[in-house]
């Protein structure tokens, strides 16, 4: 039996489909005016929600049933207990039904702020932001490490210790059977090096350059809590120094916008505990769980499980990550 495909947000019928959802979480008398669709990414597509009374919100949906991740509903528990905590996140207006027809989507307020990388990062209107965020960053994820693990209890969410962590993406190597040399030799580096402790607080899972709203200011949202998980904080310091988010920036490893010194200096004044070298082997490891990620991407559009041109172009990144790891391994960073 064929799966009803979900409403098209811009349509009239996505359009009441969206009003009914957020009369019934509480904001009666909404009216969709226009539904604009915006650039997204490999797991999500989002639209811009304009508002009769001239508001605007967002909705976003996941891109595929086949899609990673965590459901947009645990999604947005994630983020909201998140804001507790100050870690600074869209508003949540509403979290659609399955029988609403809109498939596994969110609706959030808007927040002001640009969301592409390259622009913030390379535009002088953002000069001021780009040296606020080190700062804003590193206290945004010391909250969020800080909180016990019982902050996320009923949710479900996965995880592990480092090995564990290391031993699932291996499993999947091993799935793809792809033979990279550099991949290889990431994965016998990284064996004695991950730790062997249970998690010890959440991680965002996916905070880098492209998933911030910028402003003015700096930091005005951390955006994509799909997945998130129980690990340690290495984990998320290490993935937002990962050379792709650094979008050419290259003399900046953090999010190609502050070193690792101002980064880490910034995490341990906000409370943090993290040390040098742990930096070091969670930032080896982002860097193959990139390279893994564009693997897998790959194989989404060859296998023709999820024919994407977009997956198809991420996967012939794997031998610009296979040269990072290289000379990470060699040099003790890149």
């Amino acid at each position: 039996m064929t799966e009803t495909p979900p409403l098209d947000p811009a349509s009239p019928e996505g359009r009441r489909a969206i009003a009914a959802v957020l009369a019934r979480a509480g904001h009666a008398g909404v009216e969709v005016v226009r539904a604009t669709a915006l650039s997204g990414g490999a797991s999500s597509a989002t639209w811009r929600l304009d508002l009769a009374d001239g508001r605007q919100a967002i909705f976003q949906r996941t891109a595929s049933a086949a899609a990673a991740g965590l459901s947009r509903a645990v999604q947005a528990e994630v983020a909201r207990r998140a804001s507790r905590l100050g870690v600074p996140v869209a508003p949540l207006l509403a979290v659609p039904a399955p029988e609403d027809g809109l498939g596994d989507s969110a609706i959030t307020g808007h927040v002001a702020g640009e969301a592409l990388a390259p622009r913030w990062l390379r535009d002088e209107a953002f000069a001021g932001a780009r040296a606020r965020l080190a700062d804003q960053c590193a206290r945004a994820l010391a909250r969020l490490h800080a909180a016990p693990l019982a902050t996320w209890a009923g949710l479900g969410l996965g995880g592990g210790s480092g090995v564990e962590l290391l031993d699932q993406m291996f499993a999947t190597y091993l799935r793809l059977a792809v033979d990279v040399p550099a991949f290889d030799l990431a994965f016998a580096w990284l064996r004695p090096r991950m730790p062997r402790t249970p998690p010890s607080c959440l991680v965002h899972g996916d905070f880098r350059s492209g998933n911030f709203l910028v402003g003015p200011e700096g930091l005005a949202a951390v955006l994509d809590w799909e997945l998130a998980h129980l690990s340690v904080p290495g984990e998320d310091l290490g993935w937002l120094c990962v050379q792709a988010w650094r979008f050419g920036n290259w003399r900046l490893p953090v999010g190609g916008f502050a070193t690792r010194e101002a980064l880490l200096a910034a995490y341990r004044a906000a409370g943090g505990v993290v040390d040098d070298r742990d930096l070091w082997t969670w930032e080896v490891f982002g860097n193959l769980r990139w390279g893994m990620s564009c693997l897998q991407l790959a194989d989404d559009h060859v296998s023709g499980r999820l024919p994407s041109v977009e997956r198809a172009a991420i996967g012939r990144r794997v031998s610009e990550v296979a040269a990072d790891l290289v000379f990470a391994i060699e040099r003790g960073c890149l």
